[in-house]
C-alpha cells in the first residue's frame, strides 16, 4: 500500500511532468486501434477489419477509439482529403455491419513536405448485447459549499445556476437540505449520451425512463456530502456504491480546505481513479484561480498521491486525457463555472469519451462467478413489499431466482426469491456484475432486511464473521493505537464499530503498518478476503486489506 499520510499533513514539491505529445506505439489489448488508411479493402480484408473492430469494442465494453492516418508505431503520417474520406466510408461500413455508430472526435492537420495531410480520431460505440447501455458510476467529492450539487444540477438539466444555488434543488432529498443548502444524504442523478455523443438529458422530454431508453452511455452521478459531520455517509458512498471514478471538486476562491484532502485520501486508499474540477472561477480573478491550481498541483504531486496534474484548456486536452485515463497516474484538472457555463463543454467531452475502468476479460470473469449482490438501501413499497437496492459485484441475477440473504443477527442466511428487477426505474429481466439494480424480494418472513446484508448464490454456502484479520496502515493518529481501540470499520456496504483484539505490534503510530484482528461489536457481517477497508475514529484514520475471515459458528443455510 502506498503511504497517504501526506494528504493529511505536509507535501513536497516535484517538477511538473506533462503528457507526451506523440502517440505511444499501438498495443494489442485495449480499445484503441491505429489505422494508416482504409481505402478500398478486399472482401477478405474487410472481414478481418470487422473482426478486429468487434474485438476492440469488446475490450472497451462497447466503445473503441480509431486513430486514422497513424502507423502502428504511433507516427502521425496523415492522409490526403480523398484518402481520409475513403477511409471514413470504410470505417462506417465496418461499424454498420456490427450495429455500431461512429462520430469524429477531432481532426489534426500535419505538414508532409509541401502537402498538408489529416489525422482523424473516431469514436465507435455499440451497446453490448447483454446490456441496455454502457454504464459508469461517478462519485462527486469535495468540501462543503464548493458547489457539488449545483454543478450536477447544471450538467443534468442544461440550466445554468443563478448564483444562489437554484440548480441544486433537483438533487436534494430532504427539506433540511433545501433550507441549509448542504447535502446530508447520498443522492443520484443520471447523465445520458447518445451514440454520437449528444446529451440525452437536454431533449424536451427528459424523464428518467426516456433518458435510459435513448442513451447508449449512461453515467450515474453520485452526490456525496462535503461537511465533516456527514463524513461516515461520504465514506459509505465510496465503499458501498462501488464508483468507477471520482470527481474531486475545489472552490477557486477558497482552495484546498476542509475535508478536501480527506476525501482525496479516501479515494486513493480505495484505488478509485480521480480527476479534479475547480469550480466558481466566475467569483475570482485569474491570479486567485492560478493560486488554487498551484496548490492542487502541489498536493497531487506529493509522495502520498504521486499523480501527474494535467490542466484541461482545450477540447484536444480533454479528449487526449480521457483516452489515456486508464493510466491512473494522470489527474486532469478542469476549471469551470456553474453560473457562466465556462468550460462545461470540456467536462462534457471528457465524460462522453471516458472509457470503462475494467477490461472485458475482467468483467467476464466476474460474471462467471457465483452471485453476490450487496444491499445499500432497503425500501418498503406498498403493493410490492421489500425492495433491496445495491450493486451486483459478481455473477448475475434473474427474475424468479432463488438466492440466500443475510447475515441476520444470529449470523444465518435465509432463502429468498427475487421478484421484479429494475435499473434506473426501468424493468429488466437480468442484471450482471458491475450493474446497480433494485430487486423486490418475496417468500421470506424469518429475517429483517437491512443495509449491509448481501444476496448470494445458494451454491456458495456463505459464512458470516464477528472476527477477521487485516493488514492495516495508519494514515493519522494523534498518539498511538493499542489493544482495545474501537473504530468504525467500512468494508464495502458494511459499516460497524469494531474493537482491535490482537496486534502484531505492541502499538501503532501514524504511518505504520501492522496485522490486527478486529471484532465486530453489534452483529456478524459478510466480508471477503482481499476486500479493502477504511477505519476512522474522530481524527484517527486508516486503511487496510482483509487477510483472513474467521467464520461465526455453524453457518449452514436453510435450503
Amino acid at each position: 500500500m502506498e503511504p497517504l499520510v501526506s494528504l493529511f499533513g505536509s507535501s513536497s514539491q516535484e517538477s511538473v511532468r506533462k503528457l507526451p505529445e506523440s502517440l505511444p506505439p499501438e498495443v494489442e489489448e485495449g480499445n484503441v486501434e491505429y489505422k494508416l488508411k482504409l481505402v478500398n479493402p478486399s472482401d477478405s480484408r474487410f472481414e478481418h477489419l470487422v473482426t478486429q473492430m468487434k474485438w476492440r469494442l469488446q475490450e472497451g465494453q462497447g466503445e473503441a477509439i480509431y486513430e486514422i492516418g497513424v502507423e502502428d508505431s504511433g507516427l502521425l503520417t496523415g492522409l490526403t482529403p480523398t484518402e481520409l474520406d475513403a477511409s471514413m466510408e470504410t470505417l462506417g461500413r465496418m461499424a454498420s455491419k456490427l450495429g455500431a455508430t461512429i462520430s469524429v472526435l477531432r481532426t489534426k492537420v500535419i505538414e508532409s513536405g509541401e502537402e498538408l495531410k489529416n489525422v482523424a480520431e473516431v469514436l465507435v460505440r455499440k451497446v453490448p448485447e447483454n446490456q441496455q447501455f454502457i454504464d459508469l458510476r461517478l462519485a462527486v467529492l469535495g468540501n462543503a459549499d464548493v458547489g457539488k450539487s449545483t454543478l450536477l444540477g447544471v450538467l443534468t438539466h442544461a440550466e445554468l445556476d443563478n448564483g444562489r444555488g437554484r440548480a441544486r434543488l433537483n438533487l436534494f432529498r430532504h427539506l433540511h437540505e433545501i433550507q441549509s443548502g448542504r447535502t446530508s444524504s447520498i443522492s443520484h442523478e443520471i447523465l445520458g449520451f447518445s451514440s454520437t455523443g449528444e446529451v440525452i438529458n437536454y431533449s424536451e422530454s427528459r424523464t428518467v425512463e426516456e433518458i435510459c431508453e435513448s442513451s447508449t452511455k449512461l453515467i450515474t452521478l453520485i452526490d456525496l456530502c462535503g461537511h465533516q459531520k456527514y463524513l461516515k455517509t461520504t465514506i459509505f458512498g465510496l465503499t458501498g456504491c462501488s464508483p468507477d471514478f471520482a470527481l474531486l471538486m475545489v472552490s477557486a476562491s477558497t482552495g484546498v480546505v476542509g475535508t478536501t484532502k480527506e476525501h482525496l485520501g479516501f479515494a486513493l486508499a480505495l484505488d478509485v481513479p480521480i480527476f479534479v474540477v475547480v469550480n466558481k472561477i466566475d467569483l475570482c480573478r485569474s491570479y486567485q484561480v492560478e493560486r488554487t491550481i498551484r496548490q492542487l498541483e502541489k498536493v497531487l504531486k506529493s509522495p502520498g498521491c504521486k499523480k501527474i496534474p494535467f490542466r484541461i484548456d482545450t477540447e484536444d486536452d480533454a479528449m487526449t486525457v480521457a483516452t489515456n485515463f486508464h493510466n491512473q497516474s494522470i489527474c486532469p484538472i478542469f476549471t469551470v463555472s456553474s453560473v457562466t457555463g465556462k468550460n462545461l463543454d470540456l467536462l462534457m467531452k471528457f465524460l462522453n469519451i471516458l472509457p470503462p475502468l475494467h477490461s472485458s476479460n475482467e468483467r467476464e470473469r466476474n460474471m462467471q462467478q457465483l452471485t453476490e449482490h450487496q444491499i445499500d438501501e432497503v425500501y418498503t413499497i406498498q403493493g410490492v413489499g421489500i425492495v433491496a437496492a445495491g450493486t451486483v459485484l459478481r455473477g448475475s441475477i434473474k427474475e424468479g431466482e432463488r438466492l440466500l440473504i443475510g447475515p441476520t443477527d444470529d449470523g444465518q442466511f435465509h432463502p429468498v426469491t427475487v421478484g421484479s428487477l429494475h435499473r434506473n426505474r426501468l424493468p429488466c429481466r437480468m442484471v450482471t456484475a458491475g450493474q446497480s439494480a433494485c430487486l423486490s424480494l418475496s417468500n421470506f418472513d424469518t429475517c429483517t432486511v437491512r443495509k449491509g446484508m448481501v444476496l448470494v448464490s445458494r451454491e456458495m454456502e456463505p459464512a458470516s464473521c464477528l472476527d477477521f484479520r487485516a493488514e492495516v496502515y495508519v494514515l493519522y493518529h494523534s498518539s498511538r493505537i493499542c489493544l482495545g481501540f474501537q473504530t468504525v470499520i467500512h468494508v464495502g456496504n458494511v459499516m460497524q464499530t469494531a474493537t482491535i483484539v490482537e496486534m502484531s505490534k505492541s502499538s501503532l503510530h501514524t504511518n505504520e503498518k501492522a496485522v490486527v484482528k478486529f471484532h465486530f461489536i453489534n452483529r456478524p457481517e459478510y466480508i471477503r478476503v482481499g476486500a479493502r477497508l477504511l477505519f476512522r475514529e474522530g481524527r484517527t484514520k486508516g486503511m487496510g486489506e482483509v487477510t483472513e475471515v474467521i467464520p461465526y459458528g455453524e453457518n449452514i443455510p436453510n435450503r
